[in-house]
């Protein structure tokens, strides 16, 4: 068997990392040409590539990642069900046939469901026309085609997925009914705030934006967290966005949005003003203005 070969690479101005295979990772997921990045080193000793990747990062003043790339690495997890064997990686699920045959094998597993690093998944009608929409096929070989699990969880926490069926055969997937105002996501609410409404642990009605902050507040960023290390945040997320968009990415795009949101919310709520009260005050700044559109944006008069 042979050992699993670790790279060690260098993206100037950007990033120290580590990956087992640069064309995916690298170039496919993060957009970078060949001549743009940097092999430092390949090694089979994940503990020594694991150091120098923090020791590199915090001698070129890059962000230092707060785990070692060896405490993150996780083995394939593989799940037969009715013999069909999918790969659950941290990245994504990973099925066992051509995409041209997918479609028929999902159908004869409906009911299937799996965790993934992003939260839980499952098979039903509704969930495989979203991954017929987006299943890539495998880079590697045509006998296998893949989704990216952070999408396709998010997907599936937003949607009722089950249709009005109840989810007692699903506890693992830690899902609660959601209540809407006419629409799947919530209409836009005069002030243009998405007004979906969830059920908390005592079944009140909160908002996602409360949802976000109670999660916050449990991992005390909101008693030792600093207004400038957010407003950094959101300056690398909006960048990784905008990456997204200018590569086509539609599905990448979407969740940079999502991360933007909660790292505002979280600003927000560090310089002592709630999300909701900053959209507010801006669409009342805006409801009246006046212009029109220009090079794809609308410019006021």
């Amino acid at each position: 068997m042979t050992d699993k070969m670790y790279y060690l690479y260098h993206i100037p101005g950007k990033k120290i990392g580590v990956t087992t295979d640069l064309e995916e990772r690298v170039e496919h997921q993060q957009g970078y040409n060949k001549d743009e990045y940097q092999v430092i080193m390949s090694t089979t000793d994940i503990d020594l590539v694991s150091q120098r990747e923090i020791a590199l990062q915090k001698a070129l003043g890059y962000r230092v990642d707060r785990k070692l790339y060896k405490d993150l690495y996780k083995p394939v997890n593989q799940i037969r069900i009715n013999n069909m064997r999918i790969n659950v990686t941290e990245m994504t699920t990973t099925f066992p046939c051509p995409v041209n045959k997918l479609k028929g094998q999902l159908m004869d597993k409906i009911g299937m469901q799996w965790e993934t690093d992003s939260g839980p998944v499952g098979i039903t009608s509704k969930s495989i026309d979203w991954i017929m929409d987006n299943v890539k096929s495998s880079q590697f070989t045509n006998d296998r085609c893949y989704v990216y699990n952070k999408a396709f969880a998010r997907w599936f926490d937003n949607h009722d997925v089950y249709g009005h069926h109840e989810l007692d055969n699903a506890k693992q997937m830690n899902k609660v009914e959601q209540k809407r105002n006419g629409t799947l996501t919530g209409g836009l609410a005069p002030t243009g705030i998405r007004q979906q409404k969830y059920c908390d642990e005592s079944c009140s009605e909160v908002s996602m934006f409360e949802l976000i902050r109670e999660w916050a507040d449990k991992r005390g960023l909101y008693d030792k967290g600093d207004p400038k290390t957010q407003a950094l945040k959101l300056v690398e997320e909006v960048g990784e966005t905008c990456r997204a968009i200018l590569k086509g990415n539609d599905m990448e795009a979407i969740d940079g949005i999502g991360d933007c949101v909660v790292v505002l919310t979280n600003l927000a709520e560090l310089l002592g003003e709630s999300i909701e009260g900053c959209i507010e005050q801006a669409y009342f700044e805006i409801k009246d203005r006046t212009g029109k559109m220009e090079n794809g944006t609308f410019k006021k008069d």
